[in-house]
């Protein structure tokens, strides 16, 4: 499943709204990036949320 490693991120659904306020399904996707990264000590690819990536760096 695509989520974020550290966040949880995932999928969402809800409606587009338009001026009439008609209704369509859409899904909001969150910005995930594959990254190779140390875990449990071995290196694993996991997908992280931009976010929480920047997060990352900012906190090194």
């Amino acid at each position: 499943m695509a989520k974020c490693y550290f966040t949880g991120k995932h999928k969402q659904f809800g409606n587009s709204r338009s001026h009439a306020l008609n209704a369509s399904k859409r899904s909001w996707k969150p910005n995930l990036q594959r990254r190779r990264m140390i875990v449990d000590g071995r290196m694993q690819t996991i997908m992280v949320s931009a976010k929480a990536l920047r997060t990352l760096v900012k906190g090194s």
